[in-house]
């Protein structure tokens, strides 16, 4: 029987160890992909009360949005009937739509109709396999062409509003439409790469390699760049009117963001309003509503436009 060449020995030694190590390394990898996912799904705040049991006079409605899933949302009724104008107020990270009623109270009260929604995976929304910034644009879209299929609203003046994630989703998907009257955007990040950065050194973890991988594969999950998605960026394809409002005190988004995405957009119609308060600042934004409604009412439009 012949031998093997201790060469071939050798060589089929570390192809085997090599073998091994690839095998390890990729197991370690897909724990550590699990691991990071859980870390960055939000938790699903439930809805606990009802708008009768708030005692709000609107409607409870489903919009389809992508990939065959399913908003809930809110429509308060507004009072005005002739040359209707509708808010739509996009929740953050974590949230849903009932914790926006401090805002949107106001809003019906001055007669504006609004339009209140869970993102996918958040409230009482379908799930989907993950959440991101992007997708909570497309649902924006999607209640955007809801909206515009309502007989009521076909030529009604649209304005939108977002808060923290919601905020940056709301300036991406204006950056994509000519039918938006106003944006309001409430503490929104300057770019998504900042917000991880921040969150790997909540987490204590290094930049490299660590934090390198990471943000890459954020990146190839959501399926964008982010620097195609950062509001620095977005806001100079919007058109309409912005209002960048941020709580003086925030210390999840610093302030310096707002100012940062204020300077890269149209400063001859946009305004930036530095405000009292921390990340969510739900006081001192109701204490500055009327200055809200003024600027949505300067900002009316009514149209038809096609996106």
């Amino acid at each position: 029987m012949r031998s093997r060449h201790p060469v071939e020995g050798t060589t089929m030694n570390v192809l085997l160890t090599g073998t091994g190590i690839a095998i390890v390394i990729g197991g370690l990898l897909l724990l550590f992909n699990r691991r990071l996912r859980q870390s960055l799904t939000a938790a699903k705040e439930p809805i606990v009360q009802s708008l009768a049991e708030h005692h709000l006079i609107g409607a409870e409605i489903k919009i389809p949005t992508q990939r065959g899933r399913q908003l809930d949302g809110w429509l308060l009724t507004g009072q005005r009937e002739r040359n209707p104008q509708v808010v739509v107020i996009t929740h953050g990270w974590g949230a849903n739509r009932e914790l926006m009623l401090p805002l949107a109270r106001p809003l019906q009260a001055a007669g504006f109709h609004v339009l209140l929604f869970d993102a996918r995976s958040h409230g009482s929304s379908d799930n989907d396999n993950f959440s991101s910034m992007p997708r909570f644009a497309e649902d924006i879209d999607a209640v955007l062409n809801w909206i515009r299929m309502q007989a009521q609203f076909s030529l009604a003046s649209v304005s939108l509003i977002g808060h923290s994630v919601g905020a940056a989703a709301t300036l991406l998907a204006a950056s994509r439409r000519d039918d938006i009257a106003c944006v309001v955007s409430l503490a929104a990040f300057a770019h998504p790469e900042d917000m991880m950065r921040r969150w790997l050194e909540s987490k204590k973890l290094p930049y490299f390699p660590l934090g390198w991988y990471v943000l890459n594969y954020v990146q190839w999950v959501i399926g964008y760049r982010f620097d195609a998605i950062a509001p620095i960026h977005t806001i100079k394809s919007i058109s309409c009117p912005v209002l960048i409002m941020h709580g003086s005190d925030d210390n999840t988004i610093p302030p310096a963001d707002a100012k940062r995405i204020f300077e890269k957009g149209n400063q001859a119609i946009n305004r930036l309003l530095i405000l009292p308060g921390e990340h969510d600042a739900t006081d001192e934004i109701e204490q500055h509503i009327h200055e809200l409604i003024s600027f949505i009412e300067s900002t009316k439009l009514s149209t038809n436009h096609t996106h």
